[in-house]
């Protein structure tokens, strides 16, 4: 019996999480509706910028793009979220540090690597694993430990598909159905606390986070992105649309050709969910999911994250964003003065090797021509670039939308603690490297390139 492929379950997924997301957040689907309007927009208003999306399969996907978040809480949990993905064709990507920030969470991003894959569906989920030892009361340490050690987060159901999978090589269209619906439970949110709520403040007064992981019976997505063109909108006019926006937009300052990410999120809602009280359960409340906006730029090679890590911590030298809002002009304002030098054009970005590249033919079925190099097609006309898009994240910029929704008092002196050894322990496998990943796919296009041509030199 024919299987589905990788790509095709995880479009399924992405769908059925969607739809979950949006009957569980009626804001969600607000934004969503809100980011289309705006998309449309903008390609309307700038058909250079449409052509280029569909040059590199952008266009096609881009009412697909979605990443979402989750966060576990064991080694034991993230090892199986990781097979779990693995049927969907979703590998780990990169290790982020937030506790730079105060989280006590590590993490990386699930999601497709190939081109292909990309275009087909590009549903990211950024994944957090707790740092237990990062909890400095020894007591709520073991509480904490005992409470994750006592739930499973997956259906029976689910780990039998994924062995399945794991064993026949993929799922038949009928097993597929079937572990969409039995993965989506692992995300679902559940309203029933499994502590008492003396147990849940005291863990809150760790840090809102810990309480989050630890407190329920599942881990529960805490937020979906859909992709806008024109992130700077998108933050203006959520308030019309009844909807909080954060402060700021993380990541760099708006700009004519976009770099990595710009995030942006409306607040975090407090929801109702009840605590145990013996036999009984108590009402209570609990702040955890929230909308989030993304527009993804150009992927940075070494070189240009440098100057951009270099520029931002300028900018933070100089001022750090109030959750409040109250410095929020100062903060815009610095931040656009410190990356004032980061080139703002494609070809000036590409000659000094600040980002990653898709490079085509121009005319793919013309005659033969003799080239002496790649610099020289592209002079003559012969062959086009086009910006890699970002497929990753950010630390500082997730810290700052975890920060944003986790209450003012949550922030607190950054204190990096990064483990990448012990977390790709936890994970179960090596997570891969996003500036070797990135540098691959350019340099495939580069040699697909060139094969329309013949060489007399290649540079």
């Amino acid at each position: 019996m024919s299987k589905l492929t990788a790509n095709e379950i995880r479009h399924n997924f992405a769908q059925a999480m969607s739809d979950m997301f949006r009957e569980e957040v009626p804001a969600y689907g607000t934004l969503v509706d809100m980011v289309a309007a705006i998309n449309d927009t903008t390609l309307t208003a700038n058909p250079g910028l449409a052509e280029r999306l569909k040059a590199t399969d952008g266009i096609d996907r881009l009412s697909a793009e979605r990443h979402g978040a989750i966060r576990v809480g064991t080694g034991a949990e993230l090892s199986m979220l990781r097979r779990m993905f693995a049927v969907m064709g979703m590998e780990p990507v990169g290790y982020y540090d937030l506790s730079v920030a105060g989280i006590p969470v590590h993490s990386t991003a699930f999601r497709p690597i190939s081109a292909k894959s990309l275009a087909h569906n590009p549903f990211r989920i950024f994944t957090s694993l707790l740092r237990i030892e990062l909890i400095n009361d020894p007591a709520l340490r073991q509480v904490a430990r005992d409470l994750m050690a006592s739930r499973n987060i997956f259906t029976v159901r689910a780990v039998e598909l994924i062995k399945q999978a794991e064993s026949a090589g993929g799922l038949t269209q009928a097993e597929a159905d079937e572990f969409v619906t039995e993965a989506l439970e692992t995300f679902r949110w559940h309203s029933n606390a499994q502590v008492d709520q003396d147990t849940f403040e005291q863990l809150l007064a760790q840090h809102r986070l810990i309480a989050d992981v630890v407190c329920f019976k599942g881990p529960h997505i805490n937020h979906l992105t859909p992709r806008t063109l024109d992130i700077d909108t998108v933050q203006t006019d959520m308030p019309k649309h009844g909807i909080t926006a954060k402060a700021v937009v993380e990541g760099p300052p708006s700009r004519n050709c976009p770099i990595l990410l710009r995030q942006t999120s409306f607040k975090a809602l407090t929801e109702a969910v009840r605590f145990k009280q013996g036999d009984a359960w108590v009402d209570g409340h609990h702040t955890a999911r929230f909308g989030e906006i993304e527009q993804r730029g150009v992927a940075l090679t070494p070189k240009g994250r440098g100057l951009y890590d270099a520029m931002l911590n300028n900018v933070r030298a100089r001022v750090t964003p109030a959750p409040d809002g109250s410095n929020a002009d100062a903060y815009t304002a610095v931040l656009a003065e410190e990356f004032a030098a980061f080139p703002d054009d494609w070809a000036t970005i590409r000659a000094q090797g600040l980002g990653y590249f898709h490079y085509f033919p121009t005319n793919p079925g013309g005659e033969p021509v003799s080239i002496q190099s790649l610099e020289d097609a592209i002079t003559k006309g012969l062959i086009c670039f086009a910006p890699i898009t970002y497929e990753d994240f950010l630390p500082v910029s997730a810290a700052g939308i975890f920060q944003s929704n986790l209450g003012d008092e949550d922030v607190a002196t950054p204190e990096a603690d990064a483990n990448q050894t012990l977390f790709e322990q936890e994970l179960g496998a090596s997570v891969l490297d996003p500036f070797a990943h990135y540098a691959g796919l350019e340099q495939q296009s580069i040699d697909a390139a060139l094969a329309h041509f013949s060489l007399e030199q290649v540079a």
